[in-house]
């Protein structure tokens, strides 16, 4: 059985980690090198690093920064936002990057992912799914969550899976920083949909929140609230995994 993966993300917004509710009212989180190297410390199976504003603000992913976080870690980084093409998918791996997360480009165009897979192998491509309830229909978001595409959710990871993607980052946009808990029910559908990793986002308040993603077949776990501000530890995630009979790391 593989390992499960607990993942701290850092919602980077003008050089500062932020965390909002349904990706608005950001609230600043601290410095990204710092956070990074805490959670690198604290034993994170992977960190991703995610460019909130590159995609609304139409310009590529802040390098310099991606390189100071990855000089300061040791554990597999995952970086996303304005990655819209191979050339720079390829900086941002040069830069530190082991893996790549794409989202609004590969709606924009879906022959991305497979270029990128093509590129550098499906294990270093992440597609980014926003998904939001509208009118009884689980829809694609993307421009940060601001524009609503004719795409549904779980055909979408399906399609997703076809073009060579090595995992779904699958972010509840109605649960998003609200401590409810993940959408279980999404989840339990997109991992029965594809046979690649799901990693659940998007609403983790409590330990528990953990373990019922992973029930739901979640394969990792992305928070960041927990982590933040609620005084959850990566070490207190982990032994309450472990003790809920989860694969995790030691």
């Amino acid at each position: 059985m593989l390992a499960r993966r607990i993942i701290p993300c850092l919602d980077v917004a003008n050089g500062r980690v932020v965390k909002g509710v349904h990706f608005e009212s950001l609230r600043d989180a601290g410095d990204p090198i710092e956070q990074a190297a805490r959670y690198d410390q604290e034993g994170a199976d992977e960190l991703v690093f995610l460019d909130i504003s590159a995609s609304p603000e139409e310009r590529r992913t802040t390098l310099d920064m991606v390189g100071r976080v990855a000089e300061s870690i040791f554990i597999p980084f995952t970086v996303g936002g304005g990655i819209r093409s191979v050339p720079d998918a390829g900086a941002a791996l040069r830069a530190g990057a082991d893996k790549v997360a794409v989202n609004t480009a590969a709606v924009r165009e879906p022959a991305l992912v497979s270029r990128l897979a093509e590129s550098f192998g499906s294990q270093c491509v992440v597609a980014a799914v926003d998904a939001r309830r509208i009118n009884g229909r689980l829809v694609v978001m993307v421009n940060g969550g601001r524009e609503e595409t004719p795409l549904e959710a779980v055909a979408w990871i399906r399609q997703l899976e076809t073009l060579g993607a090595g995992e779904i980052l699958l972010t509840s946009m109605d649960r998003d920083g609200t401590g409810q808990g993940y959408d279980l029910p999404l989840l339990s559908a997109a991992s029965s949909a594809v046979s690649i990793p799901i990693i659940a986002s998007g609403g983790a308040g409590n330990l528990e929140h953990l373990a019922e993603a992973f029930d739901a077949g979640a394969h990792g776990v992305l928070a960041a609230t927990i982590f933040h501000f609620q005084g959850s530890s990566l070490p207190e995630a982990r032994a309450y995994l472990h003790s809920r009979g989860f694969p995790v790391r030691p």
